[in-house]
């Protein structure tokens, strides 16, 4: 019997749909070019998949926009929208589009920089808003789909700095260990219903965002050298680590795992 499996990753970086047919066909469509690191992740992993189950399950992977991933056979969805305003209409269209919701990524997130006397309200507000409410709410209209239909996964994007103190990330520090709380607390609340609930604390990554405060810094190299100081490893992550630990939380391989907190940093935290 063939079944459709959706998983969204919130104001990130792709939107997936895979049918499962006889032949276990999986055809994957992301809004990503070829070259860049989330890209690169799936391919890696789509390969795996084919070696693991020798070429029982077939990973097609379409890396254009919405209109090229349904010309290929895929299947994608656009839904604009401000996860802070919007999340019951983010959930209920892809249901509408779908018919189910099977896995959830909430990777979307600012960064303000300031300790606590040099955060405004208007700074903690936004950041609580889009960093904790917004994946709050997709998660609560989420779950309330995936009971429907048996189960479901959730995988929350949270920070190094929700683990530990960082110079002048406070109010983004809060936002990260809410997230903790989110994920632990929606893992016992919902592990009778099928739901896994898990989150993803990456450390310092090479990001194209970052890359550009660096650039735009006084002295690129001196601050990207103090960034690298301070992680055991002596370098930044890359995205597509970043990717691979985001699809572990969400794989069937990873399904005795709830309430559990990923760090991929370098070991930062554990000094």
């Amino acid at each position: 019997m063939s079944r459709r499996l959706l998983l969204i990753l919130v104001l990130g970086v792709f939107l997936v749909s895979a049918v499962f047919g006889a032949k276990y066909t999986l055809r994957f469509g992301h809004v990503l070019a070829p070259g860049e690191p989330y890209h690169e992740a799936f391919l890696k992993w789509a390969k795996a998949v084919e070696e693991r189950t020798n070429g029982e399950v077939k990973i097609e992977v379409y890396p254009s926009s919405q209109l090229g991933v349904k010309e290929k056979g895929g299947e994608a969805v656009f839904i604009h929208g401000d996860v802070a305003r919007d999340a019951e209409q983010i959930v209920k269209k892809t249901v509408e589009a779908f018919g189910r919701l099977d896995i959830l990524v909430n990777n979307a997130g600012i960064v303000p920089y300031g300790n606590v006397e040099e955060t405004t309200e208007e700074d903690f507000d936004r950041t609580i808003a889009v960093n904790v409410k917004g994946p709050f709410f997709l998660s609560k209209y989420a779950v309330e789909q995936m009971k429907k239909q048996g189960g479901g996964v959730i995988v929350n994007v949270s920070s190094e700095a929700g683990l530990i103190g960082i110079p002048r990330r406070c109010v983004y520090s809060v936002s990260k260990a809410a997230l903790l709380g989110l994920t632990r607390s929606l893992a016992v609340d919902y592990v009778d219903y099928g739901i896994r609930v898990n989150a993803v604390c990456p450390g310092t990554t090479q990001s194209e965002g970052l890359m550009a405060r660096v650039k735009a810094s006084p002295n690129p190299e001196e601050l990207l050298k103090k960034m690298t100081s301070r992680i055991p490893m002596k370098r930044l992550g890359k995205e597509e680590e970043i990717a691979f630990a985001i699809l572990f939380a969400a794989c069937d391989e990873a399904g005795f795992m709830t309430g559990s907190v990923i760090s991929i940093d370098g070991g930062s935290t554990a000094v």
